[in-house]
């Protein structure tokens, strides 16, 4: 059994780096936005001066006329900043987006290029989490958050220099709130990206445990271990509503913190700006247009720690989605190539926890063309084995080559043209049966898509769908039955091409007579292949032209069917048990339980 692991999470530097060069990638976009937002908030100046002045003038006497044309002025203004808003909202969220889809893009390539073995040993929880809600989180950061936090450094820069134009001294009182904002936001940033990656990391749990409840639901109800995932759930739910708590006690304390830090300057302008007045070092214009601004001041500066926590889930869901770059590669390539297709495997061991092999010394050859039977109880370690052989691990000693050339040091694309693992797990992706089925070679034609698909007695049915090769499959679409899944499955490795297949029971959701009828329409596809067939049904075993039998991580018997029956050995009893036979079961039947 393997040990279960976390995928890596990006650094803070990591991040930020990513981030700026997600943003360097759009110059003119981002000045347009900037631009846009500056001027908005240019506009939204002239609304506290022009009340000062009014104030001011209404002091030294005026007229109706005046205050009309000042009352005019300003509802002026406030329509052409709410015009410059909306189009700066728009700029920033089209910039938005396109840097979303470019970073979803980004995402999908680093999630492909993971290592199989590495996403094994995750499982699907931290994988799915970070696909599902970290994508949303990021999401929802970089279309409102980003925006919001950028026409709030805007309008606090803008909103400041005018304060001090009106008056220097008078902006001194806003001094008097930077302790507490400073205090509050140093104590919070501090503490928060590590709350929410550990909250994400929790939920990732959680997702995981439910998961593998909901697929193996029946097992769990056959061995009675419901009370045991019901205490695992929750575990889970209990680690991750302490996550959630931490998180939202940070918030208590922050947000109750800011408030205060708004309020002082506002006080304090107010109450200074009245002394100033009185002793005479500044007029009524300044003292009515500086408090006006301070409390202009509140929006961004509170807009912009609002949204500050709204950008830490960002930044920690950002983390763990670079994270995923961050694997380290399970192959290193090499200059060296096959020379031809002969695959051996010589003294392998292999371990899925340190200091517990799985796999002990095995030795095998394969001679191009020859096909090969692996049989054993569950937990023998012919899954492994048969990954191993397919490059999907590397052994842990030994060595295992295809032509000479081991087969963790070819790059991937040149490894499936030698060798592919095809397991009893079957997609249908969301696409057409054209796609689907030519998804190893997009530019592959309809007509070598009609061969592959009547190589695996497909192309009856695929014919009758409502559109042929044109027809919308997967969610929401056209639904195949699991026998036709996985026809398409066998379809795209005729289309794929490679020398030598291993068939981790590929055909044991489909009933034996389907299956039987499946495998003889795949003989002549098969023919000069290399075939490395993993299964419970022996007539797979009689078909092939070695038999191996796998226990307790050895192959403890190898040859032809009739030499085995022959030999008396473990692998005779199992094929008279399946035959009916009433004799004592051997002990490769037994050590199922």
């Amino acid at each position: 059994m393997s040990a279960r692991q976390m995928l890596p999470v990006a650094s803070t530097a990591e991040v930020r780096r990513y981030a700026r060069g997600l943003m360097r990638r759009h110059p003119r976009e981002w000045s347009a936005a900037l631009t846009l937002h500056g001027v908005a908030a240019v506009a939204g100046l002239a609304m506290p001066w022009l009340i000062g002045r009014l104030v001011q003038a209404i002091q030294d006497g005026t007229t109706t006329t005046t205050v009309d044309k000042v009352a005019l002025a300003i509802v002026g203004f406030v329509l052409v900043q709410s015009v410059l808003v909306r189009f700066a909202k728009l700029a920033s969220a089209k910039l938005g987006e396109r840097m979303l889809a470019e970073l979803r893009e980004d995402f999908v390539d680093r999630t492909l290029a993971i290592p199989l073995s590495t996403v094994e040993r995750a499982g699907t929880g931290d994988l799915l989490t970070r696909t599902s809600r970290d994508v949303d989180a990021l999401s929802h950061s970089i279309r409102f958050a980003v925006p919001e936090i950028l026409i709030a450094i805007v309008t606090l820069v803008f909103s400041a220099g005018a304060l001090i134009v009106v008056g220097p001294l008078l902006a001194l009182p806003c001094l008097l709130g930077v302790p507490v904002l400073w205090a509050g936001s140093r104590w919070y940033l501090k503490r928060a990206p590590q709350g929410y990656l550990r909250e994400s990391a929790a939920y990732s749990d959680l997702t995981d445990g439910l998961a593998e409840t909901v697929e193996a639901a029946r097992t769990v109800e056959a061995l009675g271990g419901q009370q045991l995932r019901i205490e695992r759930t929750d575990t889970d739910i209990s680690r991750s509503f302490a996550a959630e708590r931490y998180t939202l006690y940070l918030r208590t304390i922050f947000f109750p913190l800011m408030e205060v830090g708004y309020l002082v300057p506002v006080v304090a302008t107010l109450l200074i700006g009245g002394w100033y007045y009185s002793q005479g070092w500044a007029n009524l214009f300044q003292v009515t247009a500086a408090t006006l601004y301070v409390q202009q001041l509140i929006d961004p500066v509170d807009r912009l720690l609002s949204w500050l926590d709204e950008l830490q889930v960002g930044q920690a869901s950002m983390a763990r989605l670079l994270g995923v770059s961050n694997v380290a590669d399970d192959r290193q390539e090499s200059r060296g190539r096959p020379n031809g297709e002969r695959l051996e495997a010589t003294d392998v061991r292999f371990s899925y926890v340190d200091g517990r092999d799985v796999l002990h010394g095995i030795s095998l050859s394969m001679d191009p063309g020859e096909r090969l039977a692996m049989v054993g109880p569950s937990g023998a370690g012919k899954s492994t084995l048969g990954r191993l052989l397919a490059g999907i691990h590397g052994p842990r000693t030994g060595s295992v080559t295809v032509g000479g050339a081991p087969l963790t040091e070819l790059p991937l694309r040149e490894l499936r043209q030698h060798v592919a693992l095809v397991t009893q797990e079957h997609h249908v992706f969301l696409g057409t049966l054209r796609e689907n089925v030519a998804l190893a070679r997009p530019e592959v034609s309809d007509a070598e898509i009609r061969t592959a698909l009547e190589a695996v007695d497909a192309w009856q049915w695929a014919q009758q769908l409502p559109a042929g090769l044109d027809t919308e499959l997967g969610s929401g679409n056209i639904t195949l039955s699991p026998a036709q899944a996985q026809q398409l499955a066998l379809a795209r490795l005729v289309i794929a091409d490679p020398h030598t297949l291993v068939l981790d029971e590929a055909t044991s959701l489909i009933d034996p007579r389907a299956a039987r009828h499946l495998e003889r329409s795949l003989a002549a596809v098969l023919e000069g292949r290399t075939v490395i067939a993993i299964a419970h049904r022996l007539f797979s075993a009689h078909d092939a032209d070695r038999v191996a039998v796998v226990e307790d991580g050895r192959i403890t018997e190898l040859g032809p069917h009739h030499e085995l029956v022959a030999a008396g050995g473990a692998y005779a009893a199992l094929w008279r048990s399946w035959h009916g036979d009433r004799q004592p079961l051997p002990s490769i039947m037994t050590s199922r339980s």
